[in-house]
């Protein structure tokens, strides 16, 4: 068992942390109106660099539906809303694999502050076309790179096509969903919790070829970021589906993370903060990894029924928000750093975002705040 940190430390941090995100997303959208930077540069966003592929411009909006939860200050919701309707379009497109990213964070945070059916429609229209990218052979949701392509990154998307399925009664759409994460299951989680970033399949007989990856070290190795996509991603599979195998694979994944990263003073890059890849000869840290996992963490906390196991995830959360809320990641002693969260990494072998402020860092991470801070507040730790 992990040992708490101060929580009076940390509840100071985290607001402190969270009131610094409202300032640098204001700061943001003022001085880059209508854009949606992914990495900086220097500390600054960075608009005309590859990004690869389209998946962030859910995550301003997103930031600001909590920011308004929180403050219920209208200058917040006018933002939100705006920053929504600007991507609204983007439910219809069937070139990436992100709607959950783009929808889950932007239009089902407003239906669920205000109970608008014109809203709900939008997220399962998005969930709906989501699903259409399901391979019949061999029973997955293809990634955006190829048909043959499957990312683990998917897991974090698959919520959206069981919340439309279920909303909808589609019985069809529900079986794809549930079908895309038992494959996931079993060809990208290793026997030791550890995942792949991609899997590759023959399209003329559905069969499994092999594992793969873009952003890890190797194909045999463990990409950090992967790793909490599926930590988190299976997390929210079981709470639509309700399949234990789902939840056990969520342990599993969480586990690996646990395990493979040190939660100890003196840590490399921190207590709870991994490496970009844990096998990589050469390794640095990788920031947003922890928030997603911190994110992940608090949702597998809730799910659990043990309650060894419920403290365990939880405190790992916390201890991970405590490292990100200090002066080596929180950008709020650095002058001129546009982002909130440094030393993350969107593309290492690309070059991309390297040792920078990355959009789903800071989204997963103030999403992180958002339920640290309600649940102490609730005094539940």
């Amino acid at each position: 068992m992990f040992n708490y940190p101060d929580l009076s430390d940390l509840h100071q941090r985290m607001q402190r942390a969270m009131a610094f995100s409202e300032r640098q997303v204001a700061a943001m959208i003022e001085k880059y109106p209508d854009q949606f930077p992914m990495y900086t540069r220097n500390g600054r966003w960075h608009l005309a660099g590859e990004t690869w592929t389209n998946w962030c411009e859910g995550f301003p909006g997103g930031m600001m539906w909590i920011f308004y939860k929180r403050t219920q200050e209208p200058a917040w919701r006018q933002r939100a809303e705006h920053y929504s309707r600007l991507i609204e379009e983007r439910q219809h497109d069937r070139t990436v694999h992100d709607l959950g990213f783009l929808f889950w964070s932007t239009y089902k945070r407003w239906y669920d502050l205000t109970g608008d059916e014109a809203i709900r429609q939008t997220v399962i229209t998005a969930g709906r076309t989501m699903g259409m990218r399901f391979k019949e052979k061999g029973q997955y949701l293809r990634s955006f790179v190829a048909d043959d392509s499957l990312f683990i990154d998917i897991m974090m998307n698959v919520g959206i096509v069981y919340y439309a399925a279920l909303q909808s009664g589609d019985k069809e759409l529900l079986r794809r969903a549930n079908q895309h994460c038992l494959t996931t299951r079993r060809y990208l989680v290793r026997g030791d919790g550890s995942t792949a970033h991609e899997g590759i399949f023959d399209l003329h007989s559905g069969e499994f070829l092999r594992q793969s990856t873009h952003q890890g070290w190797r194909s045999d190795s463990s990409w950090a970021r992967g790793q909490t996509w599926a930590l988190y991603g299976f997390t929210t599979a079981y709470n639509f589906s309700h399949d234990s195998r789902l939840l056990e694979t969520a342990r599993a994944c969480a586990d690996y993370y646990l395990e493979q990263t040190s939660f100890e003073m003196g840590a490399p890059f921190g207590p709870g903060v991994p490496p970009n890849d844990w096998f990589a000869p050469q390794s640095q840290a990788e920031s947003s990894a922890a928030a997603i996992a911190a994110s992940g963490l608090l949702d597998l906390s809730a799910t659990v029924q043990e309650r060894h196991a419920s403290e365990k995830y939880r405190q790992a959360a916390l201890i991970i928000l405590h490292t990100l809320c200090g002066a080596d990641y929180l950008a709020d002693e650095t002058p001129g750093w546009e982002g909130i969260l440094k030393h993350g990494i969107y593309h290492l072998n690309k070059g991309l975002g390297v040792d920078e402020s990355v959009m789903w860092g800071e989204y997963f991470f103030v999403e992180a705040l958002d339920k640290a801070l309600s649940l102490l507040t609730s005094a539940e730790v």
